[in-house]
């Protein structure tokens, strides 16, 4: 009898605790320092110490085999102890190893190294990687790693006032990619990446910052930029080819919805400044 009771709590408990099958990359619990044999410990990235990093949310470690199929993964999230330091247990062997470091709302879909995934609804963000075939043997080790961008930015500015009944802005945009490769870090898929962004009406100098994988190290992105009221609908649209580069800020800044002309020199958007942690920065103008 109380061996039957046993089994019906088990299944009691098993039924009323489901499982989502659509998450193909759950958040694993965050491995115990010093239980594996290997150590990877994020140290930099690109021109900064990761240390003094305040934008990054998110961490993946994640090995391969030769052939490409994911064999361990390990999570990390902002606040989690020892944040970018895994420590890991692998059997003796050659793996395939990719770390990144992002500041999406959600870890990209990793399960295949050719193509990882961002989307739409988790947000495109600063995003930097580290890729190299590892040999694992049966002796502890220990790496510290130092990470690249393989974004590019464009950081697009309204310089004049929101008007009255626009609400949201809307960037809609191609010749990039929202998927990469983590063997080379450049875009694999001609996607169409969405950004939508909450206004306020008065507002000046509205900056919203557009990240996208090139398929090259330089590229062109074609962006179509709208203004819609609450109830979603169009006010105004406008088109922009915007050249871009891996690593490098494109500034693009005017008026948006006057006629008015952008005239006189580069003026910096107040409380943003020129950030020296990337590559390179250009300024435009619409």
């Amino acid at each position: 009898m109380n061996s039957f009771r046993l089994l019906f709590v088990i299944l009691l408990f098993a039924a009323c605790n489901t499982v989502d099958f659509n998450d193909i990359d759950p958040e694993p619990d965050e491995p115990q320092a010093g239980s594996g044999n290997l150590t990877l410990r994020v140290k930099r990235l690109q021109q900064a110490p990761f240390a003094t990093d305040t934008s990054s949310k998110h961490v993946n470690f994640a090995f391969y085999d030769l052939g490409g199929t994911r064999v361990k993964q390990v999570n990390q999230k902002l606040g989690d102890t020892n944040y970018g330091t895994a420590n890991v247990q692998l059997e003796p062997g050659t793996y395939q190893m990719v770390v990144l470091v992002h500041s999406s709302d959600r870890n990209p879909t990793m399960t295949n190294l050719a193509k990882i995934q961002f989307t739409n609804a988790y947000r495109y963000t600063e995003t930097f990687r580290y890729y190299e075939l590892i040999t694992v043997t049966g002796q502890p080790q220990t790496l510290d790693l130092t990470l690249d961008r393989i974004v590019a930015l464009c950081r697009f500015v309204i310089s004049d006032s929101i008007p009255d009944g626009v609400a949201q802005m809307k960037f809609q945009y191609t010749g990039g990619s929202g998927h990469f490769s983590a063997i080379t870090g450049l875009g694999v898929t001609k996607s169409t990446q969405v950004v939508t962004r909450q206004v306020q009406p008065g507002q000046r100098y509205q900056v919203i910052d557009l990240y996208t994988f090139l398929h090259q190290e330089k590229g062109t992105i074609e962006l179509t930029a709208t203004a819609l009221n609450t109830a979603g609908e169009e006010q105004c649209t406008r088109e922009f080819q915007v050249s871009m580069a891996q690593n490098q800020i494109t500034w693009l800044t005017g008026n948006f919805f006057t006629d008015e002309k952008t005239t006189g020199q580069w003026r910096v958007t107040p409380k943003i400044a020129l950030d020296k942690n990337w590559g390179n920065e250009v300024f435009g103008y619409y």
